[in-house]
C-alpha cells in the first residue's frame, strides 16, 4: 500500500487523486463499465474522479463520498483517499467532522423524477379515500332487524269422512272413452253375440271410444292398468287388477259409472284367464 502512504498534498510522484484511482482500477484490470457496476456510481462521475474534474460533480460532499467508494473498490484507504479529496477542494474536517464511516452518497440522477412522486402520492390519497369510504359504509350500515314470525295458523278441523256423508250421484251421460296409457292388447264384442266391436293393440296415447249404439258391450285384456277409462268427465277406477286377465266387463256407461260409486256393476264380471291373452289381428282403434 506504497500509494496510502504518500502526502496528503493530492500528488504522489506527480500523480493526482484521480491519476492513482485509474492506476489502481487499471491494475485490477477493471474498466469503468465494470466499476460503475459495483460502486452504483454513473460512469460519467467515475470519468470526472479520474481526470480530477471535482466541479462536474453534484457536489463536494457527493466528490468526497464517490472518492471513497472507488478507493474501497480498488483497493485504496478511503479515509486517506477522502482527506486528500477534502484537502484539495478547501473542506476542513472539522467542518465537516470525522468520518467514522462510509458513507455512498445517492446519485441525484438516481432521485426518481417528481412526476413519479407525485403520482405515488395521489395514488396513496385515491387508497386512503377509498378505505375511509368503505370503512364509513361498513359501519353506518344498519343491523337488520329481527324478522318476526308469525305462528302457523291452526290447522283447519278435518272434514267429516265422505263415508259419512250421502254421496251424489253421478250422471251416467257421455262417451265412453278408453285411454291406453301404454301399448295393450284388447278385444271389444257384445254380450248379445256378433262381430267384435275392436280387437288389436291400442298404442300409448291412443284413444277408443265406445260406440253409444253398441247395446252391451264388453271388454277382455290382460293388462287392464294400462287403460284409463272415462265417462264424460268421470273417471273410472282401474277394471282389474294388474297383469290380471279380465273378461266379460261391461262398458256400458250406468255399469261403469256404478263401478266408480263403489256398486256392483249392473252387468259383467272380471275374470281370470288361463293364460297370456294372444294377440289377434283387428280393427282399426277409432280416433
Amino acid at each position: 500500500m506504497a500509494l496510502v502512504a504518500d502526502t496528503l498534498e493530492g500528488k504522489t510522484h506527480g500523480r493526482t487523486v484521480g491519476d492513482r484511482l485509474r492506476v489502481a482500477r487499471e491494475g485490477k484490470g477493471l474498466t469503468l463499465q465494470e466499476l460503475a457496476l459495483q460502486t452504483r456510481i454513473p460512469i460519467r462521475h467515475l470519468e470526472h474522479i479520474e481526470r480530477g474534474e471535482w466541479d462536474s460533480l453534484p457536489a463536494a460532499t457527493y466528490s468526497v463520498g464517490f472518492a471513497r467508494s472507488y478507493a474501497q473498490a480498488v483497493g485504496l484507504d478511503p479515509s486517506d483517499v477522502g482527506g486528500e479529496v477534502r484537502q484539495q477542494l478547501g473542506m476542513s474536517r472539522s467542518a465537516t467532522g470525522p468520518v467514522t464511516a462510509q458513507y455512498e452518497p445517492a446519485d441525484p440522477a438516481r432521485v426518481p423524477p417528481r412526476s413519479i412522486a407525485l403520482i405515488a402520492a395521489g395514488i396513496a390519497v385515491v387508497l386512503i379515500i377509498a378505505f375511509i369510504i368503505w370503512r364509513s359504509n361498513a359501519v353506518d350500515d344498519p343491523t337488520p332487524e329481527p324478522q318476526i314470525l308469525e305462528a302457523p295458523a291452526p290447522a283447519p278441523k278435518a272434514a267429516a269422512p265422505r263415508a259419512q256423508q250421502p254421496q251424489a250421484p253421478i250422471a251416467a251421460n257421455g262417451p265412453v272413452v278408453l285411454t291406453a296409457t301404454e301399448d295393450v292388447w284388447m278385444r271389444i264384442d257384445n254380450a248379445n253375440g256378433g262381430p267384435a266391436l275392436y280387437q288389436g293393440t291400442l298404442k300409448a296415447g291412443e284413444r277408443y271410444e265406445v260406440p253409444a249404439a253398441a247395446p252391451a258391450p264388453q271388454i277382455r285384456t290382460g293388462r287392464p292398468q294400462s287403460l284409463r277409462v272415462t265417462v264424460g268427465q268421470t273417471i273410472i277406477p282401474p277394471l282389474g287388477d294388474p297383469d290380471r286377465t279380465i273378461s266379460r266387463v261391461s262398458l256400458r256407461a250406468a255399469d261403469l259409472i256404478a263401478r266408480a260409486q263403489g256398486s256392483a256393476p249392473a252387468g259383467g264380471a272380471m275374470a281370470p284367464a288361463a293364460g297370456p291373452v294372444a294377440a289377434a289381428p283387428g280393427q282399426v282403434p277409432a280416433r
